[in-house]
């Protein structure tokens, strides 16, 4: 039984992501390479590691004690890359970041950015989950660091505050939502998610932690969402909302920044899981490597909306 660190990230990368297909983009690899690798390690093994079905992939009991040892093997690796990165002359190696979708669009790429100019040796393996996801996955040990809704139970892992956002409805301006009577501050009169599926949906990709949330939510309701048009971004929902295609839901940061350029409302959600606090999530600051916990130090501080900037004290 021979399995090298390709094979043993591979596997990680298929396991996490419910499919070979998806593994092996993870793992830049062409999928009829990445199937005869898990084949491969299947046949050395003398048995099934995978159980295939429509719906992707999951590991067995064989798999998933494979993976327990494969994130171990893959994290000493980790951890004796950048040891021995001391000898010449920095810091260097790969941090896994787990987000959920408002964060990962509206403020890690700027404190990102900042991070890796001073950090030129360090790169940044980010994927975008659901915040449950995000919690159970940091635990397990597949990544070092989560941004996840504030709202989701951590358990015993470690967190910090990060920013704060909430999701609002965006309408045309001709839209009739958009005309709803006004609060004593001036501002439309908030709107539940309830009454708001009536109405055809303009949202993002399904496959997106936002969409699958929502689709969630409407689920627990007993309504669908009327999806007429997926997109990958929330400019794209913000435009299509603006043509009167439909209504959306996004961070209220993107429709700020959209409302100045296109003729769209915003209207309050009234639903409580429509605020956002969003938090950083870690099994242990004293566990992670100096450059994943400069990270985290950095994204407590730095970026728009960061303590630095909106006074929030973060303990």
């Amino acid at each position: 039984m021979r399995f090298d660190f390709t094979d043993l990230s591979l596997f990680r990368n298929v396991v996490e992501a419910g499919s070979i297909t998806h593994g092996a983009e993870r793992s830049h690899l062409a999928l009829a390479a990445a199937s005869t690798r898990i084949r491969h390690m299947e046949e050395a093994l003398g048995a099934a590691l995978l159980v295939r079905g429509r719906q992707g992939v999951t590991a067995t009991q064989a798999g998933r004690t494979l993976l327990q040892h494969a994130r171990t093997i893959l994290a000493q690796a980790d951890l004796l890359r950048d040891e021995m990165s001391s000898f010449a002359g920095g810091q260097a190696g790969q941090i896994r970041i787990l987000s959920n979708t408002n964060a990962l669009t509206e403020f890690l790429p700027e404190a990102l950015s900042s991070f890796l100019a001073s950090h030129p040796h360090v790169s940044i393996d980010l994927e975008e989950r659901l915040s449950d996801e995000i919690v159970g996955l940091i635990a397990e040990g597949a990544a070092e660091i989560g941004i996840v809704a504030g709202t989701v139970d951590p358990g015993a892992l470690e967190t910090f505050p990060f920013r704060r956002d909430r999701f609002v409805l965006v309408v045309g301006a001709g839209h009739p939502l958009a005309t709803r009577p006004l609060d004593a501050g001036g501002q439309p009169l908030a709107i539940s998610f309830a009454e708001v599926l009536d109405h055809d949906f303009i949202g993002l990709d399904r496959a997106s932690a936002l969409q699958r949330f929502l689709a969630g939510k409407a689920t627990r309701i007993g309504r669908p969402i009327r999806l007429r048009v997926q997109l990958r971004s929330f400019d794209g929902v913000c435009r299509l909302v603006e043509c009167g295609v439909g209504v959306g839901i996004v961070p209220e940061t993107s429709a700020e920044r959209a409302a100045k350029t296109m003729a769209i409302a915003i209207v309050p959600l009234s639903d409580p899981w429509a605020e956002r606090d969003l938090t950083i999530t870690i099994r242990s600051l004293g566990g992670l490597l100096p450059y994943a916990r400069q990270l985290v130090e950095h994204l407590r501080v730095h970026g728009p909306g960061g303590a630095a900037h909106d006074g929030i004290v973060q303990a």
